[in-house]
């Protein structure tokens, strides 16, 4: 194989067509994950109006975005096996239903406990758009189009983000906490009804073949055969290495370390936090162009990521002066804001490493990474601000830690991932070639 082929984006024997109609399904989806975003961000804005409702202190307030956290990552590997029983449409419906119930839940809970339920609730209904979006972007779409459409899915997620941000914090301030949240949870229910009317899980003639269930040891198999695949771990530790430090400052640590240790105003903090935001967005479709068109680009990408955050996060903590400059603190954040984008390679490593019928088990294993990694790094730093009378410096160290752990596991099956992806590409166009007409 020529070193052209080689860097080229996969093409592969009957792709789907794409197209405007791909693009209206595949628009539905991603409206939906939007919707679950904005569910999901929700609290951010909300965290000192909850704490005066609930009259809870800051490590019950935080508990909050841990028990979602937890509730996502522990749901990924079911989300992909039911998304590859079930089918795209099914799931998600599954999912609006319930992040829906628990935003409602969310705006009339009396008590913390009920509180705390809701938000597990509506966190387990979040788990389950995400893999169902990659999933109809994978059956509407050509191979090559995949890493792209990945990364408009995350772009659109961030702009729930900032909706959250923008336009519920306002709500929340002149209508009250319960209308803010009621009226939100309409969104939900927009659209269910659009894809009950216009989803389908594939284009006409792409159905997959129908695959042979058999319970719990069909269960054990596709687990067993996704992480079989080198690609499939690649793409976890890629998104394991990626994607926390910014989750990890996004929601729940960013804010206390700008006002606290770097001295800034809430205001300002909030308009750095935004910027991560809007970084994001913007990098996210610099990446998803650069993997479309050189796939040999996604380890280099994902390397360089978390190089450049490590930097960024050392130079900013280990700062000799009292505060960081705040061009330092803008430099950090825009770095911060590539965290999410280079975290969807994972996905792109684990495609193309598994047949249709296990692409939802190895996007829930690849998915679990980051969260995993996120609320460990945020109970690390939790504990590690406690034992040391809130010394930012040693507690977000523990960035370093995870970050060392992950890139070791990147560098150990990046070479034998890449080989065997291309194994399986130059064995699929000699299958195509072969068949008889």
């Amino acid at each position: 194989m020529s070193a052209t082929s080689a860097s080229a984006p996969l093409s592969l024997p009957g792709d789907p067509p794409g197209g405007r109609k791909a693009m209206l399904v595949w628009g539905i989806g991603v409206a939906v994950y939007f919707v679950a975003v904005i569910f999901r961000t929700s609290l951010g804005v909300a965290g000192l109006d909850a704490a005066d409702r609930f009259h809870v202190n800051a490590s019950a307030l935080s508990t909050f975005s841990i028990l979602q956290l937890l509730v996502y990552a522990g749901m990924q590997i079911p989300v992909g096996l039911m998304v590859d029983r079930l089918g795209t449409k099914r799931v998600l419906t599954i999912g609006v239903v319930l992040f829906t119930l628990g935003q409602l839940g969310f705006a009339f809970s009396p008590s913390y406990g009920m509180a705390l339920a809701s938000r597990a609730l509506l966190g387990c209904g979040d788990a389950l758009t995400f893999i169902s979006v990659l999933r109809l972007g994978t059956r509407w779409f050509p191979a090559r189009r995949g890493p792209l459409v990945a990364q408009l899915a995350g772009l659109v997620g961030m702009a729930g983000n900032l909706v959250s941000t923008l336009v519920l914090a306002r709500l929340l301030h002149s209508v009250g906490w319960t209308a803010a949240f009621a009226g939100s949870a309409l969104c939900g229910v927009v659209v269910l009804v659009l894809m009950t009317l216009f989803l389908k899980d594939h284009p006409e003639g792409h159905a997959p073949e129908p695959a042979r269930h058999t319970g719990g040891a069909f269960v054990r198999k596709q687990i067993a055969l996704s992480w079989r695949e080198p690609g499939t771990r690649l793409g976890l530790w890629v998104h394991f290495t990626t994607q926390f430090p910014a989750m990890v400052f996004l929601l729940l640590w960013g804010l206390p370390f700008l006002v606290e240790a770097q001295g800034l105003t809430r205001g300002t903090a909030g308009a750095l936090l935004t910027l991560v935001v809007l970084s994001n967005m913007m990098v996210g479709l610099v990446y998803g162009q650069i993997v479309a068109r050189h796939h040999a680009a996604r380890t280099p990408l994902a390397i360089g990521t978390v190089a450049m955050t490590a930097v960024m996060w050392a130079a900013t903590i280990h700062y000799p002066g009292d505060h960081a400059p705040m061009g330092l603190l803008i430099a950090l954040c825009v770095v911060l804001g590539a965290c999410g984008p280079a975290s969807m390679i994972g996905f792109d490593f684990a495609r193309p490493a598994n047949p249709p019928e296990r692409q939802g088990t190895a996007s829930g294993i690849v998915n679990m990474g980051g969260f995993v990694a996120s609320m460990t790094t945020l109970l690390a730093i939790g504990v590690l601000l406690d034992a040391t009378g809130d010394n930012y410096r040693i507690a977000f160290s523990a960035v370093f830690v995870l970050e060392a752990v992950g890139l070791s596991q990147i560098l150990r099956l990046r070479t034998r991932a890449v080989r065997r992806e291309k194994e399986r590409l130059v064995a699929s166009r000699v299958e195509a070639v072969h068949v008889p007409v």
